[in-house]
């Protein structure tokens, strides 16, 4: 089972960080622990495995949270996110130069608060797996677990913070939605932070092909096509002219 994910909340609205907490353990994250000072955020970090800084810009002391980030991003290699209720250009400006992970505006939501952090673990995730690649070619089992969870007949696929075996023959197809990819399962739907061109490449090539700019589609599904579509289960998906050929041709081969 998938450890839970560990954040530390430094907020100085005892009230906020409260309901933070509260929202962010009902996903099921595990507060490591939810301080109102630079200085004791940077106490924790010393003794405590964290995943995740959740920081508000303005805290009740003479460092700020963009103190704490420059202090974490120099010391720690662990994403951080700014939540803070000030949005203006000179904030947003100096929260930039400690290249945080996200940037969440209050009052916000428990589900902006879920997306800003998941979307921060996996972009951190990401780069780290490349500055490793780049390093040595390849990463350890544990590093590389999220970036190549792919098996000969299945892939991995992360669901709150537990990872399924989702087998190839099952997906039947895949649909771009913003920064999300919706995989289309015969049981169910997962969401999935990645771009539809680098997801296809973890896919067998003989079954999965791009139909559309915004599709991928398990040929082995398609129970009806037209100039325009095809239909999978009750879906109608469209297709591009160069996938209309592509099918219509494996069809009279």
């Amino acid at each position: 089972m998938e450890r839970p994910i560990k954040i530390l909340i430094v907020e100085d609205n005892v009230i906020i960080a409260d309901d933070m907490q509260s929202m962010l353990e009902e996903i099921g994250y595990e507060i490591v622990d939810n301080v109102i000072v630079f200085e004791q955020a940077i106490e924790v970090l010393k003794k405590e495995h964290v995943d995740l800084v959740l920081i508000d810009i303005i805290l009740a002391s003479d460092k700020t949270g963009i103190d704490l980030g420059k202090h974490i991003r120099d010391n720690y290699h662990i994403p951080f996110v700014f939540v803070t209720s000030n949005a203006d250009r000179a904030t947003v400006e100096s929260a930039k130069t400690v290249k945080p992970d996200g940037y969440l505006v209050k009052p916000f939501e428990q589900q902006d608060l879920y997306t800003a952090i998941e979307i921060a673990l996996g972009n951190f995730d990401y780069s780290k797996q490349k500055r490793i690649d780049a390093a040595s070619g390849s990463a350890s089992e544990g590093d590389s677990f999220m970036s190549n969870s792919v098996l000969k007949d299945s892939i991995f696929i992360k669901k709150q913070h537990l990872y399924y075996r989702v087998y190839f023959n099952d997906i039947q197809f895949i649909k771009a939605d913003n920064v999300y990819l919706e995989v289309n399962t015969t049981s169910q739907k997962y969401l999935v932070r990645s771009p539809l061109k680098d997801y296809l490449e973890k896919l067998p090539n003989d079954k999965f092909h791009r139909a559309h700019k915004s599709y991928i589609v398990n040929v082995d599904h398609i129970k009806a096509i037209n100039a325009k579509d095809v239909m999978i289960k009750d879906t109608v998906i469209p297709i591009s002219k160069d996938f209309k050929e592509f099918i219509i041709s494996a069809m009279n081969s």
